[in-house]
């Protein structure tokens, strides 16, 4: 089983700030798998168990903030018994232009704090990300909370479900 956890946080204030783009991700991958989200309070998050070319995948969403987004994926690859190998982290980067992804493993966490209560609670784990471009704001803003938090335009909310989306679940076939 695969494991894709989208980074955001919960809440209808949030579903179309830049910081959501991995709750954007999984949300298409469960749409078009016609994967139905459950909560898992136990492990802090929504999930969607879905297949893809007969590869399961079980999709997440902590519904925690993102400072806490750790707690979940811990308590998720514990109850699953999912090998670090097997999980895809997907989150927003603003150090990659506005409409461009890219894969990584491992890697420092660059400030986004999502990515660092995962490396707190999992030391040594080489996550595996897809980090979805939201670009930097111009002219730039000295906090990039401001940013991250702002509303994002729909065009970036499009590329995330539909191209975005399709890498996520190609990687999950292609490893």
């Amino acid at each position: 089983m695969k494991l894709i956890v989208g980074l955001g946080n919960p809440g209808d204030e949030y579903a179309k700030t830049r910081h959501n783009a991995g709750f954007w991700v999984v949300d298409e991958i469960a749409r078009s798998l016609d994967g139905g989200w459950k909560n898992e309070k136990a492990r802090h998050a929504l999930t969607s168990k879905v297949s893809f070319q007969e590869q399961d995948v079980l999709l997440a969403k902590p519904q925690m903030f993102m400072n806490e987004s750790g707690q979940a994926v811990a308590a998720l690859m514990s109850f699953y018994k999912i090998k670090p190998a097997d999980v895809l982290i997907v989150q927003d980067d603003m150090d990659i232009e506005t409409g461009k992804f890219k894969f990584h493993l491992g890697g420092r966490a660059a400030g986004h704090h999502g990515i660092e209560s995962i490396q707190e609670l999992l030391p040594g784990m080489e996550l595996n990300r897809l980090r979805v471009g939201i670009g930097r704001p111009d002219p730039p803003q000295r906090d990039g909370a401001d940013w991250v938090l702002s509303k994002a335009d729909q065009s970036l909310i499009d590329f995330a479900r539909q191209t975005v989306s399709q890498a996520a679940l190609d990687w999950c076939v292609k490893l």
